[in-house]
C-alpha cells in the first residue's frame, strides 16, 4: 500500500462524479474514482496524490477552435502546442477557451474536467505521447477526483482521434 492508497478515499456520491461513471459505463469502461482531500487540481497535486509520474496524468484541455470548442488530452509532462492541434483539426485559429465556456461545453469547471461525460457533445483529441503509458489517471469531474484506465481503452471510450498535439517539455505549467 502506498501513501495515496491510505489517505485516498473512495468516491462519495457526488453528481460530477456520477455523471462521469456513468458515462464510462455506457461507453463499456468501468471506472472506480478515487478522491483525495488534498485535491488534483494541477498535474503534479494529482501525480503526489495518486503516487504516479507526472507523465502518467491526463490534462483535459478545453480549446475552440474556430469557434468550436474541443477538448486536447494531454500527458502532464507535456504542453499542448496549439498549432499541432489547429492542424490536426483543419482549423485557421485556435485559442484556450475561457473558464465559461470550458464549463458551458463540459459542465465541469477546469481543474476537474474529465475526458469524457460532457453536457454537450465535444470533440476529443488524444496525444500520442499518453498511450506510451500502461496506465494513466484522469479528472472525474471535481478538482479531488480522479480514476485511473489504460490509455487506449480511454481514447475509445472517449472517442477520441489520436494524434501528436504536445510539444514535450521540461516544464509541464503551461496549456
Amino acid at each position: 500500500m502506498t501513501d495515496a492508497d491510505s489517505t485516498a478515499s473512495p468516491a462519495a456520491d457526488h453528481r460530477n462524479v456520477e455523471r462521469v461513471t456513468r458515462a464510462a459505463a455506457e461507453r463499456g469502461l468501468r471506472i472506480e474514482v478515487r478522491r483525495f482531500p488534498e485535491g488534483t487540481r494541477t498535474a503534479e497535486d494529482a501525480a503526489r496524490a495518486v503516487g504516479c509520474e507526472v507523465a502518467q496524468i491526463v490534462k483535459s484541455l478545453v480549446f475552440t477552435a474556430d469557434g468550436r470548442v474541443v477538448i486536447a488530452l494531454v500527458s502532464g509532462a507535456d504542453r499542448l502546442d496549439t498549432a499541432r492541434l489547429a492542424s490536426v483539426l483543419g482549423a485557421t485559429s485556435v485559442r484556450r477557451a475561457t473558464a465559461d465556456e470550458a464549463r458551458a461545453a463540459t459542465g465541469y469547471a477546469i481543474g476537474g474536467i474529465p475526458p469524457l461525460g460532457h453536457a454537450q457533445p465535444v470533440p476529443v483529441v488524444i496525444d500520442t505521447h499518453l498511450l506510451e503509458h500502461r496506465m494513466v489517471w484522469a479528472a472525474a469531474g471535481l478538482p479531488d477526483a480522479v480514476f485511473s484506465v489504460d490509455p487506449r481503452a480511454l481514447a475509445e471510450a472517449a472517442g477520441a482521434q489520436v494524434a501528436e498535439v504536445a510539444a514535450v517539455t521540461d516544464d509541464p505549467s503551461g496549456p
